[in-house]
């Protein structure tokens, strides 16, 4: 094994930050490896808030972000920054998470560059190349191309072998359980004094996200005019929404949720506070893949607004529901945990399955080995 591993992590938008941050960490506590970090700024605003959470200083910044930027646009920019980069940083393995552009364009620069990719989060499927878009395809493209597979779920590593890919397939919980492990507190202050306001007392907080791409126009309409309705049928609750930078997101959310009583639209938040809200809720209604793991973790119900997920797991272990995206379905869901008790409470303590907190070990471990190190067996 040579001296120091110089391992090269790449991401570009906020989940994937806060996903790839532990894991940047651990690899930067080991004596042999040298842990690299570029990333692309896909998401320019949201990403470096979580840098700043977890201290993490990038060695290259692609800044490709630009305003009205197509799926083109992100990947052809990645593909040219991602040059760039590997000249200068001359990289042993790439790491790439999930299924955003980024992560494409990433596995397929260090494929061009004949350097091996690592691909955290790998095996997720709905078997729907359109949906979500363009996320299916991507992490399927990322499959095809890399040479190691960090699998949250014994069912991801199935999805991989149902493919073909049976090689370096490995099974590690997923490291959003490693970052809520850091990030949410009893004594956490909200940056937003709203926020510490209605965390406190006996409200009960909804907390919602909505921004994928195959939501934009009427199926957002629907969620929107479902949150509506719940809240204004139910004085005690109150709705927490941190509305996506999209125009269209915004839009949708200031025509149909800007003047309603008890909806608060707020700024994105930075990691911590948007974990620590999730830790005080009542409920989580989102469209998010992360969301989806996190908020289990943290023995909240999850109502998944979507048509699909590639997350059945949760939805096995019966903490996550499928809503989907008509008005009459999620507003039923919604009141049925708003006016019901016990199956709130069946869902709050659903064991979550998506692991123990130690998939960045686990992952820089099985790096090691690869590279000829004497690491632990996973």
């Amino acid at each position: 094994m040579k001296e120091k591993i110089r391992v090269m992590s790449v991401f570009g938008t906020r989940p994937e930050a806060i996903k790839m941050a532990p894991l940047v960490k651990e690899l930067a506590g080991r004596t042999g490896v040298e842990s690299l970090c570029c990333v692309t700024g896909q998401h320019r605003e949201l990403l470096h808030s979580v840098l700043d959470t977890f201290d993490i200083h990038p060695d290259r910044d692609l800044a490709i972000m630009t305003e009205g930027q197509t799926l083109s646009d992100i990947t052809a920019r990645c593909l040219r920054g991602m040059d760039e980069a590997i000249d200068a940083l001359r990289p042993d393995l790439i790491l790439v998470h999930g299924d955003t552009s980024t992560a494409f364009a990433g596995a397929l620069s260090a494929f061009y560059h004949k350097i091996p990719v690592g691909h955290v989060e790998a095996g997720l499927r709905t078997w729907d190349r359109y949906s979500p878009y363009p996320e299916e395809m991507n992490r399927r493209l990322v499959g095809a191309i890399a040479e190691l597979h960090f699998c949250p779920t014994v069912k991801n590593a199935d999805n991989l072998r149902a493919e073909g890919i049976g090689k370096n397939v490995y099974i590690t919980g997923n490291t959003v359980i490693d970052a809520l492990s850091t990030t949410v507190r009893p004594d956490y202050v909200f940056s937003n004094g709203v926020l510490n306001d209605l965390t406190r007392g006996d409200r009960r907080l909804l907390v919602v996200t909505c921004h994928r791409r195959e939501n934009y126009g009427e199926p957002m309409r629907n969620i929107f005019l479902a949150l509506r309705s719940v809240v204004s049928a139910h004085e005690d609750v109150e709705l927490v929404y941190p509305v996506h930078p999209a125009p269209a997101v915004r839009a949708a959310a200031s025509e149909i949720l800007g003047d309603v009583p008890r909806i608060h639209l707020i700024e994105p938040l930075d990691t911590e506070d948007m974990h620590n809200l999730m830790a005080r809720s009542f409920l989580v209604l989102t469209d998010s893949g992360g969301l989806q793991e996190e908020a289990p973790a943290l023995g909240k119900p999850v109502l998944v607004l979507r048509r699909e997920t590639e997350r059945p797991e949760a939805v096995e272990a019966g903490t996550v529901a499928m809503a989907g995206v008509e008005q009459g379905p999620i507003q039923a869901l919604t009141e049925q945990l708003l006016c019901d008790p016990v199956l709130y409470g069946k869902m709050a303590r659903a064991v979550n399955p998506y692991g123990d907190g130690h998939a960045s070990r686990r992952i820089a471990d099985a790096i090691e080995r690869f590279f000829g190190a004497d690491a632990p067996a996973l």
